[in-house]
């Protein structure tokens, strides 16, 4: 029925094919174009405007194709393993305190508002900016994972609360199941829509923050690039060479509104209120 109603969403099957070819285009694509995103390219071709040879033209060296294939390789990576890493902290801790209650959930309740009390941008510019000296984008992910998570665990919080005294709960007790069995087997799949939905928001979330952190020098540094990186060093030239500034962005705003869209079709296809799914 999930998944019917999600088909049925024109527009987010349609991003989701569109999410696919450029996840994919930016981990493999690069392996296969003619230009690596640190060659350097031959003087004639310096500064041209895009063409067959470079689709996205040059800058005053490099092949403008291949760096934003590198840049958005990086930020897939980012945005994907925030994701994962946010929906795992912010699921255990949710769950956690929404099942046990009392002194377990004011405990998880009062750290997650102190969390939330930290000017997170702030926060990320100082961490990011000593994580990625030596250009670890591992090490900056998992600083922005570590900072993303609360609003999913508030979401599973508030899910677990109104599920823990279903009558399916207490037959799993009732039969001898152990807490963790109960959490993990009963009760967070009845609370996958919620979780799919809030992963989507933040993996937007993600990719922007990266995007911003780069863009003003504090994430991905070079010789690495990334897609606010290409953006930033693109936006002295948006007038006289408009390709190095457009494409990137482009890049961009396709991810984030495909994510966006994705993330609307989840919502109305898991919503049992929703009897039409809007396309």
């Amino acid at each position: 029925m999930v998944l019917r109603r999600f088909l049925h969403h024109r527009l987010a099957i349609a991003s989701l094919v569109v999410l696919i070819l450029l996840v994919l285009l930016s981990l493999v694509g690069g392996r296969f174009w003619t230009y690596g995103y640190d060659d350097i390219i031959p003087v004639e071709d310096i500064s041209q405007g895009p063409s067959w040879e470079h689709p996205m033209g040059t800058s005053a060296n490099k092949d403008v194709f291949a760096q934003v294939l590198r840049g958005a390789q990086k930020s897939v990576q980012i945005m994907l393993l925030v994701a994962l890493f946010s929906t795992v902290i912010g699921v255990v801790l949710g769950a956690v305190a929404g099942y046990f209650g009392g002194k377990t959930d004011s405990i998880l309740m009062r750290f997650i508002d102190l969390v939330l009390t930290i000017p997170i941008l702030a926060v990320l510019a100082v961490l990011s900016n000593k994580v990625t000296q030596s250009g670890n984008w591992f090490s900056l992910a998992l600083v922005i994972a570590v900072l993303s998570w609360t609003t999913l665990a508030r979401i599973v919080r508030a899910e677990i609360l109104s599920l823990r005294e279903k009558e399916f709960v207490e037959a799993a007790r009732a039969a001898g199941a152990s807490d963790r069995r109960i959490i993990f087997r009963h009760i967070l799949p009845n609370v996958v829509g919620s979780i799919i939905v809030a992963a989507t928001l933040t993996m937007a979330a993600a990719i922007l923050i990266e995007t911003a952190l780069s863009y003003l020098g504090l994430g991905i540094k070079a010789p690495d690039t990334s897609l606010g990186l290409l953006v930033s060093e693109g936006q002295t030239s948006a007038q006289t060479r408009p390709w190095l500034f457009y494409f990137p962005g482009l890049f961009i705003i396709m991810i984030v509104l495909c994510i966006n869209f994705i993330g609307d079709g989840l919502r109305d296809a898991f919503d049992p209120k929703q009897t039409r799914v809007r396309a």
